[in-house]
């Protein structure tokens, strides 16, 4: 098992909803940010042919980790391929496993850097090594999820939903309105890493800025597979609500496993690293999950937004086509939105793209919404959404809650009733 630190997490799409997010002292930051380009990219055309355009992904497959990630960019590619490329040029993903290991981060960033016109897609935790090279070229682009802080900050890094410290009020508000009477005794389970602890904290300034009080937060390691101890220690703290939206899905079920072998029934709101197709199996059955709300800001990809949102038909439809029998997961639709990203930034790069007009088209996306598969973000300058969706897992099922707005709303079936909030200090 694995843990990550993950926010609750999105083509050539605009939305009317904007992101709008909000510093230490109350005020809203607006603007593009500063994205300087060396005068050397506009004439990098390394990896472009006349026919094609190579792209590098720089994954962990290790144990199947995040396979998800180079599935769902594929499955982009295959899906732009189908409709004769980009200007005429097919895309050719080269895929690369760093092996959970910084060193072959690195490598294999630098050999995209050699060989391949940018990198797209990508998903490690081991991304702050190759980091490293990105910031000394910073004339070749990444397009991908990325979870290192420093890394995120380098101008040739572009995300479908930008990493920020902190976290959207907007869902806070709502679960403090609903369940006002559980807020003095929340609990949290965080995973032991330096990119979860950062995120957590983040998370819980808005959570106490909203009212909630944390009684207990529980820190696992990324082995554990039993949380008997941690849940009798939240149990015996009075929790009567419990934050696990940032637990990926096998650890979610062993703690909810876990809750019904010790009778304790707290209301469990979950996240974007949590929804599962596998969860509720994994969890012993609806009997263990039902009742669980759940808030992301992307659409219900695992198929109940299939009818009500085009983009995810298309999603799952290219998914199984790239690779049969697959389970899509949060990888594979962030490998499926950064795909989308570079995409739009390479059909207005020109007909002879360089490295160069990539960078300086993809600074000009300031609305990114994945034809409705994301709440509107701003990748240009790295502002996460602040819209939502709510969920609750009835009968087994995610099913969308009736207080989202409608799927033909020009939000698209999302909540904007807030801003994101960034972390004094950060």
């Amino acid at each position: 098992m694995l843990a990550i630190g993950l926010g609750a997490a999105a083509c050539s799409s605009t939305s009317s909803s904007s992101t709008t997010t909000t510093a230490a002292s109350g005020s809203s930051t607006t603007g593009t940010a500063s994205r300087p380009i060396p005068a050397s990219a506009f004439s990098d055309h390394t990896g472009v042919t006349s026919t094609s355009v190579q792209v590098g992904n720089v994954s962990t497959l290790s144990l199947g980790l995040f396979k998800g990630a180079q599935v769902g960019t594929q499955a982009y590619f295959d899906y732009i391929n189908s409709t004769g490329g980009v200007n005429g040029r097919r895309l050719v993903l080269n895929n690369a496993d760093d092996g959970f290991t910084g060193a072959a981060n690195k490598q294999a960033t630098q050999n995209a850097v050699q060989s391949d016109f940018a990198l797209v897609g990508n998903f490690s935790l081991e991304d702050s090594f190759g980091g490293v090279v990105l910031a000394q070229n910073p004339g070749f682009p990444d397009v991908s999820q990325v979870l290192d802080n420093v890394t995120n900050k380098l101008p040739n890094v572009y995300s479908p939903i930008p990493l920020a410290d902190g976290w959207a009020s907007g869902p806070m508000t709502y679960y403090y309105n609903r369940f006002k009477s559980d807020a003095s005794h929340a609990g949290a389970f965080l995973a032991d890493s330096p990119s979860a602890s950062q995120t957590w904290a983040g998370e819980k300034y808005v959570a106490e800025k909203e009212g909630f009080k944390f009684v207990s937060e529980q820190t696992y390691a990324t082995t554990q597979t039993d949380f008997n101890q941690q849940v009798i220690a939240m149990k015996n703290a009075g929790v009567k609500i419990i934050f696990m939206d940032q637990m990926p899905g096998n650890y979610a079920s062993s703690v909810l496993k876990a809750l019904a072998q010790q009778n304790f029934h707290p209301q469990v709101l979950l996240g974007a690293a949590t929804y599962s197709n596998q969860l509720v199996a994994q969890s012993g059955g609806a009997v263990n999950v039902d009742g669980a709300y759940l808030s992301q800001n992307l659409a219900l990809y695992l198929g109940a937004d299939q009818a009500a949102v085009p983009a995810v038909g298309t999603f799952l439809h290219w998914v199984q086509m790239a690779s049969p029998g697959f389970s899509p997961d949060l990888f594979t639709a962030y490998g499926w939105l950064s795909a989308n990203l570079f995409v739009q930034g390479l059909k207005n790069a020109g007909s002879s793209p360089s490295r160069g007009s990539l960078l300086q088209s993809l600074s000009k996306v300031t609305s990114f919404n994945g034809d409705g598969f994301n709440a509107p973000s701003d990748p240009s300058t790295k502002m996460p959404p602040n819209c939502y969706l709510i969920a609750t897992v009835t009968n087994g099922q995610f099913v969308r809650s009736p207080d989202n707005p409608p799927t033909t709303s020009s939000t698209n079936g999302f909540r904007c009733d807030g801003s994101y909030i960034v972390k004094p200090g950060t």
